[in-house]
């Protein structure tokens, strides 16, 4: 929103105009002329760290050559026992005799004809070439499956280590996440350990106890224990049942109930229950284009997550929650005696042996560095914000606010059997209101008869004078936008910082602005673009762009952006409007996309962008945000390991060469481990030298208002993904120009 850009600007300015640029520039750290030479921060106390890596050592010799797998069982003998074959492409470990001469062989197809095919050499794979990565990780993937270890999506999970808590109706199922990467030290294996939640209840038990339930329903994750497989529930098909049938590939006809016993071994014991539809396995990019749906029988779907009807125990929970969350100690613990199990098995087994790959069994050591505390400033006060003052609620209710907005002729709704809480909640908005500099009415109560006539009731009190409507609602149905639930009114001791909240946001979505921090960089706006994929409606994918807030429609699952141009001129016209004065630089936050998607990028979003500002001479700097990775970092504290203070910042050995990028822990936790931040640095006009990004992302991550502490991301980035998805999960329109102004969607 304008408040938050308005707010972010501080005291001088940076960069280098000499730099010389022309054209799109690619993401090596080649192209960025001031980082060529070092990309490691400069300011800042030094800390030891451990990460969840382990370094590869490999001195095995591979022959790589195109096969097909038909040809390779036809002629084991030659190419021998011991191989990696990805369907493909086949990798031996050592075989001097097909390294040196072409080999003819002959095949027999079902035909009774002869086929004579050449095999050739192709080349011998160092450690780090891509191809040889691959290769790695389908050998890992065969080392797990020799570990008795099942595959659930791209992760595996450990069935004879589970867990039951509230009388075995949950189960918890220890997943393992591994990769093998090059990085700049060396190639090293990511491994990281997580939890599935899988209940004993299955979705048929929901729809025996509600019949003709399909809301409730629809956007759940089912699992299939007949082949560990997870779908997304699109829709009930209630004219459908087991008794059905469907055709199979060779176009032959099988009832649903038949289909399972013969392919599964499974039993549908009613069979007049309806059918489940996912829709398959629909991937980003894939357009309008739906696949195949799959029926599934809910009688064999058990629903993930927890149960929403058990006598949550304190115990019991707390036992959960120690096991879900994972303290650092735990962390480590479980990571390296994975790593220990995995060497067990290359030892062991046979078919392994011959294969020269090794893992250390010590986390990677690392250094890093703790960037400074951070200053926040309201319009009276301001505190430095560091490891001791993580959260600072109290000291921002204590004082008024950066940007207070009057609170005048605002109507608040309410089902008029919580008349109570209403006024409760009234009076004590104000109460909270005064020390935070806010001033205004009482605000007028208006109770609604009935959940289904806000509209008509908005209509008949709300007038061209009313700045501000606060609803109460009965529950939290989707069909309506999430507002106030009268159930989170009743009085506890958190009630007063629910009543603060309430007000902040209030203060936000008229356009106010709560506190800033100091960048110590002038004249810039920051920019943050997400984008949200409605899967199961499959809807228009929404796009964010949040300086000024818009939104783009496009088709669905479409990531990259198409009129970011656009969007970037009305953010700089409203600029100019509020601000009088030309902005030296834009800094982007780009979320949402994978490493294999930075050249569409460069080659798409950046030019759009880069055009725009070429007119007026401001430079950008366009830096990509990546949330979903497994790297975990714990630091020592006398015999235990905890997480990395707020501020860490990691930019040596789990890099890599070619790219300008680093990791940031932003975020405290008590209890569990934390999660850092990967940002990479793919173009930059501004010239921002590593210890400036990286100390402006870190502040960035304390700009978020819907919370008085540093989050995973920068604020603009994450403003961009609470309006993509509003904007797509709500209302699926193009909001009114008017709201852009502020933060509507907080």
């Amino acid at each position: 929103g304008l408040s938050l850009a308005a707010d972010l600007q501080a005291l001088s300015g940076a960069g280098d105009s000499s730099w010389n640029f022309s054209g799109p520039c690619g993401g090596l750290r080649e192209k960025l002329r001031y980082v060529r030479h070092s990309k490691t921060g400069s300011e800042g106390s030094t800390i030891e760290l451990l990460a969840n890596h382990f370094q590869v050592s490999d001195t095995s010799k591979m022959a790589y050559k195109d096969l097909h797998e038909k040809l390779l069982f036809q002629h084991a003998s030659i190419f021998g026992e011991y191989h990696i074959f990805d369907g493909n492409s086949l990798l031996l470990p050592r075989n001097e005799k097909l390294q040196h001469s072409n080999i003819e062989l002959l095949r027999r197809t079902k035909e009774g004809g002869i086929v004579k095919v050449t095999v050739c050499f192709s080349r011998e794979l160092g450690t780090t070439h891509p191809d040889c990565i691959l290769y790695y990780n389908i050998f890992l993937r065969r080392i797990l499956k020799l570990m008795n270890l099942k595959q659930i999506g791209r992760n595996y999970y450990n069935d004879a280590n589970t867990q039951k808590f509230f009388c075995s109706r949950l189960e918890t199922i220890p997943d393992y996440v591994t990769s093998i990467l090059p990085y700049e030290q060396s190639l090293t294996l990511c491994s990281d350990t997580c939890f599935k939640l899988l209940q004993s209840r299955t979705v048929f038990d929901v729809i025996r106890k509600r019949f003709k339930i399909s809301k409730e329903l629809i956007g759940l994750v089912v699992f299939t224990r007949y082949n560990n497989k997870t779908h997304k529930v699109a829709a009930v098909n209630w004219d459908l049942s087991p008794r059905d049938t469907f055709k199979r590939s060779d176009s032959s006809e099988v009832t649903f109930v038949d289909y399972y016993m013969q392919q599964y071994n499974q039993i549908i014991t009613d069979l007049n229950q309806p059918l489940l539809v996912s829709q398959g396995k629909w991937r980003k990019g894939q357009g309008n284009i739906s696949p195949e749906p799959i029926l599934l029988g809910p009688e064999l779907c058990y629903l993930i997550g927890l149960p929403d009807d058990v006598n949550r125990k304190p115990q019991e929970m707390g036992d959960l929650t120690k096991l879900m969350k994972q303290p650092p100690e735990v962390r480590k613990t479980e990571s390296e005696n994975f790593i220990r199990d995995v060497n067990k098995n290359l030892t062991e087994q046979s078919d392994l042996q011959c294969w020269s790959l090794r893992f250390d069994t010590n986390c990677l050591s690392v250094l890093g560095r703790v960037l400074g505390g951070v200053k926040v400033v309201q319009r009276k006060k301001s505190f430095d914000v560091n490891q001791e003052l993580a959260e600072w609620m109290r000291e921002s209710r204590s004082t008024w606010l950066l940007s207070a907005k009057s609170l005048n002729k605002w109507v608040l709704l309410y089902p008029k059997e919580y008349k109570h809480q209403a006024e409760t909640l009234r009076d004590n908005l104000k109460r909270v209101n005064d020390p935070m500099g806010v001033t205004g009415d009482q605000g007028h109560l208006q109770a609604v008869d009935d959940p289904n006539s806000y509209i008509s009731t908005l209509q008949r009190c709300v007038t061209s004078q009313t700045t501000m409507v606060v609803c109460v609602l009965p529950d939290n149905e989707k069909c309506r936008y999430d507002c106030v639930l009268a159930k989170t009114l009743e009085f506890n001791k958190t009630y007063m910082t629910i009543i603060t909240k309430i007000a902040q946001q209030m203060n936000c979505k008229m356009g106010g602005a709560l506190w800033k921090v100091q960048t110590n960089l002038r004249k810039t706006m920051f920019v943050g673009i997400d984008c949200f994929h409605d899967i199961i409606n499959r809807q228009n994918s929404i796009a964010g762009f949040v300086w000024h807030s818009q939104c783009i429609f496009q088709e669905p699952g479409q990531e990259i952006v198409n009129g970011l141009n656009r969007c970037l001129e009305a953010a700089l016209n409203s600029w100019f409007k509020n601000l009088h004065y030309q902005p030296n630089s834009v800094v982007v936050y780009r979320d949402g996309v994978g490493d294999g998607q930075l050249q569409y990028l460069l080659d798409y979003e950046i030019p759009q962008l880069v055009s725009q500002l070429n007119k007026l001479q401001i430079k950008l700097t366009f830096i990509v945000v990546k949330k979903q990775i497994n790297t975990r970092f714990f630091t020592k504290s006398g015999q235990m390991f905890k997480n990395p203070p707020s501020g860490t910042v990691v930019n040596v050995a789990l890099t890599r060469h070619e790219w300008y990028y680093f990791y940031i822990v932003s975020q405290t936790s008590k209890y569990g481990t934390v999660t850092p931040t990967h940002y990479n640095v793919i173009y930059d006009t501004v010239c921002l030298d590593p210890y400036t990004v990286q100390s402006i992302t870190y502040k960035l991550c304390h700009m978020y208002f819907n919370f008085p502490g540093a989050i995973r991301v920068p604020a603009p980035c994450h403003y961009a993904h609470k309006l993509a998805y509003f904007v797509g999960q709500n209302i699926q329109q193009e909001p009114h120009n008017a709201l852009s102004n502020s933060l509507y969607y907080l």
